[in-house]
């Protein structure tokens, strides 16, 4: 699998778009995510990514979208949200990436009021529609498995539900080490993936809160988790994500210490390549 950064790790320390693709390169990384929502960045933006990865060598594999609306009981906002996605899908297209991640969101209220299988069936009617619109552009969607206990989508078997709900087989699942480990998931779970995972994002975390460190500076054992992906034989990118800096002024050493270390984890499994 290749190495990939998803790019909001320079975004959220006040750094310039280009020059974040440029250290992504030169840090070593095979690959880039984008987030960057298609409604928000202006034509000059969104030519200067696609035009900067290439100068750099660096293929960009996924966009990240958060589209909570899919869910809404407003019909207005189910619309406007699968446009947006919709959106996100064709800047994938013009990108030449193989997927849009996509965050689904979680039950509101409680799960009181709202029927939480409304909600489901919303999503699922919602990322159908989606799914048959990035097979149109020879895409796929990969779901987030979130670690909140209010998510739609925070165990293996709701995703595998989820996916076979839609049955589709352009929409199948990512999956993000720590939000497994924060669900106390175990490595062994992700053998009900095969055949249903197509991202990987690596992280590290305290088991407590939602995260995102530099691998080696929280509990999570990844070496199990690696061997079971490993096992599933995706053909894709592993992904670190990285939430804001502590120290903004030295994002460069933040990511290199992210990049190195999941580096060595990669290599003693023999998964990168």
């Amino acid at each position: 699998m290749k190495l990939g950064l998803i790019n909001s790790a320079w975004a959220q320390a006040g750094k310039e778009t280009a020059w974040g693709i440029q250290q992504t390169k030169a840090l070593g990384f095979d690959s880039i995510d984008i987030f960057a929502d298609p409604l928000d960045i202006d034509i000059r933006e969104r030519r200067l990514i696609k035009r900067e990865c290439d100068r750099q060598g660096l293929p960009i594999v996924s966009i990240a979208c958060v589209a909570v609306g899919l869910i809404d009981f407003n019909p207005s906002v189910q619309r406007f949200s699968v446009d947006r996605v919709k959106a996100y899908l064709d800047l994938a297209y013009e990108y030449e990436a193989r997927n849009v991640l996509l965050v689904l969101g979680e039950y509101i209220w409680n799960r009181e009021v709202i029927p939480p299988a409304e909600q489901w069936r919303l999503g699922v009617e919602n990322c159908r529609r989606l799914a048959e619109y990035a097979d149109s552009l020879g895409l796929q969607i990969a779901m987030e498995l979130e670690p909140f206990h209010q998510s739609l989508l925070n165990t293996v078997d709701s995703m595998c539900q989820f996916i076979d709900d839609v049955n589709h087989p352009a929409l199948q699942a990512n999956i993000d080490i720590s939000h497994l480990r924060l669900m106390h998931i175990a490595p062994e779970e992700l053998r009900k993936l095969r055949g249903k995972a197509i991202h990987v994002h690596i992280s590290d975390c305290d088991g407590k809160v939602h995260g995102d460190l530099p691998p080696g500076r929280g509990v999570v054992d990844f070496i199990p988790y690696l061997k079971e992906i490993k096992a599933l034989g995706i053909d894709g990118a592993i992904s670190i994500e990285l939430e804001y800096s502590p120290e903004p002024d030295k994002i460069r050493d933040w990511v290199e210490e992210a990049y190195r270390e999941t580096d060595k984890l990669l290599q003693a499994v023999e998964l990168r390549g």
